[in-house]
């Protein structure tokens, strides 16, 4: 039987997933494998579609709770480690600040930090996208929604690499590094939070600071989980997904193509690109009770990884799921995740990526990777090593 944790941590599996993905959905769907990459016990991993949904909507065996993962963070990272039912309290705090007028009223700002981020570049021919458009434009976006200031980017995009990058393949350093990170995130939001709470400015850090569950303040715990997360989510996951768009529609000019020839093909191009370049690969879960899911016996106390990205492109559920189809009818992509613990940003994602390659292609309709570029990708979160560009 396929070694699972082998094939799936790898350069190649990050640069060509689909192949891994297609291996593992094919040898072993629902695997439990022993150790989690160099650990003890056991760690479950679930491809094909049916059973990620499955895993995804049942928290109560696939439970996302803190022991699922830990980035260095003392408090739960809410809601995302909470499970139901109290999960749904702070979702009905969170999810209007993340809701779809919001993100409406929000999408005339981005649209012009779009165009001020290509005016550095657009006449010199060539940039750095990953360092000069996809790292600073979600960034800048998160810090004006929690009401921060741009100065503290540097040391924001510091901690995020320290922590989901970490600069070793030493696990216990990487744990290490983990866990000062951690100290120093929760220090930063410890402070900013007083300074918010009694200097309301109106951005979502004041709205936490003073906010509440259920009828009662949340607690500082409450609160640091919720900054941290935040954290996280917004400088990442919006960057890695614009590098895998961009490096595809730079190396498949028919697709850019088709989109610049039809513009209202553009929500086709970001929901196709979304399933096909998942760049969450994968998303960690705990086994909370003992469960057969795809004719495997789960324990709880197990470690599981849920293989969204494999899901995105199993076959049973997409017809020639490999192929970006801009005419798909049906596209229940779980790039996003799915059940309870659905992406709380999505809305705020869709509206990046819309407008961001909307803009851009206005502006730069035809673009190459430079010759001298190797195309590689960072393994779990699928963010490009060198994404220069030349026109």
């Amino acid at each position: 039987m396929t070694d699972v944790a082998s094939i799936l941590f790898t350069q190649e599996a990050a640069d060509r997933p689909h192949e891994t993905y297609a291996r593992i959905r094919s040898e072993c769907p629902v695997s439990r494998e022993v150790g989690w990459v160099g650990g003890d016990g056991h760690t479950v991993y679930v491809s094909r579609y049916e059973d990620v949904m499955w895993a995804l909507r049942h928290p109560e065996v696939f439970s996302s709770a803190p022991g699922a993962v830990n980035v260095g963070q003392e408090h739960p990272l809410i809601p995302l480690q909470v499970d139901p039912p109290e999960h749904a309290k702070y979702r009905r705090m969170l999810d209007p600040e993340f809701s779809p007028a919001r993100m409406k009223a929000l999408e005339p700002d981005v649209r012009a930090l779009v165009n001020q981020l290509v005016d550095g570049f657009a006449e010199r021919g060539t940039c750095d996208f990953h360092e000069e458009f996809a790292t600073p434009l979600p960034s800048a976006i998160f810090l004006r929604l929690m009401g921060m200031s741009q100065d503290d980017l540097p040391q924001f995009l510091q901690w995020r690499d320290d922590t989901i990058r970490p600069d070793t393949d030493d696990m216990e350093e990487a744990r290490r590094i983990r866990d000062r990170v951690g100290g120093e995130i929760q220090a930063y939001f410890d402070r900013a939070l007083d300074e918010k709470a009694a200097n309301p400015d109106g951005g979502l850090m004041s709205r936490i600071a003073v906010g509440e569950v259920d009828g009662r303040p949340l607690t500082r715990g409450e609160q640091l989980g919720m900054c941290h997360l935040l954290m996280l989510g917004g400088l990442d996951t919006v960057t890695a997904t614009l590098d895998c768009m961009i490096a595809y529609l730079a190396t498949h000019t028919d697709r850019r193509q088709a989109l610049l020839d039809d513009p209202t093909l553009l929500d086709a191009v970001v929901e196709e690109l979304l399933r096909t370049e998942t760049p969450v690969v994968m998303v960690p879960r705990i086994i909370a009770q003992d469960a057969t899911i795809g004719g495997v016996e789960v324990k709880a106390g197990d470690t599981a990884v849920i293989l969204i990205g494999a899901a995105d492109t199993d076959g049973d559920e997409f017809p020639d799921a490999e192929s970006v189809d801009l005419a798909r009818e049906k596209n229940r992509h779980v790039a996003f995740g799915a059940g309870p613990h659905r992406c709380l940003g999505s809305h705020l994602a869709r509206m990046e990526l819309r407008v961001a390659i909307e803009e851009f292609h206005k502006r730069i309709p035809e673009y190459r990777i430079q010759d001298d570029v190797e195309l590689h990708f960072s393994p779990a979160i699928r963010q490009a090593v060198d994404l220069r560009l030349e026109w």
